[in-house]
């Protein structure tokens, strides 16, 4: 049996230490709270609230409430590249666009100028963007938008333009007298 002491001391020692630690973590609460401290008035705390979810696959839930675009329709994200036809015009661009959205471009002197404007090459792709921004993207600075919520329409009006005229912008060469230098065209292909 003397084999079987050296087990027992390591066992007692580990006890004594566990114990001397776990006393030596314990805290002791204070005598009596300050005065200030019990007039003081705890802040109520706010209930939880309560926010439905349900599980889709293992590790995701899903909140059941509508998203920001749902409710703004303005704010739905698209993605959008127009038919490549020779004579688009904003108005159509405009229509192509407000498809699938759930709204409508309104009809009046607005809408008719900006159907005759010509379709930029650099609109013909748009998104990923919201759609309040393809729509002032596609008319440009000189159009405000409006939107009819309760109607579902948009429309757009002219912004109100300076009182001064405009002035041309100087031309690259500097001086109107002196000729603008111009390079001339080469026949022969280059690397």
């Amino acid at each position: 049996m003397p084999s079987a002491r050296p087990y027992c001391r390591t066992a007692c020692g580990c006890l004594a230490l566990t114990a001397s630690l776990v006393a030596g973590c314990a805290t002791t609460a204070p005598s009596s709270p300050p005065a200030a401290s019990s007039r003081a008035v705890e802040p109520a705390s706010s209930p939880p609230q309560y926010i439905p979810v349900v599980r889709y696959g293992r590790y995701t839930l899903v909140e059941l409430k509508p998203t920001e675009a749902q409710r703004d329709l303005l704010l739905q994200v698209i993605d959008v590249t127009l038919p490549d036809t020779l004579h688009a015009t904003v108005g159509d661009a405009l229509r192509h666009v407000l498809q699938r959205s759930g709204f409508q471009l309104c009809s009046g002197p607005e809408t008719d100028a900006i159907d005759a404007l010509p379709l930029p090459a650099a609109h013909y792709r748009l998104g990923p963007m919201v759609l309040r921004d393809a729509l002032l993207t596609l008319t440009g600075p000189a159009w405000n938008l409006h939107a009819d919520e309760a109607a579902r329409v948009v429309c757009f009006t002219p912004v109100a333009m300076p009182a001064e005229p405009v002035r041309p912008l100087p031309s690259p060469a500097g001086d109107a007298d002196t000729p603008a230098e111009t390079f001339p065209l080469s026949e022969e292909a280059q690397p």
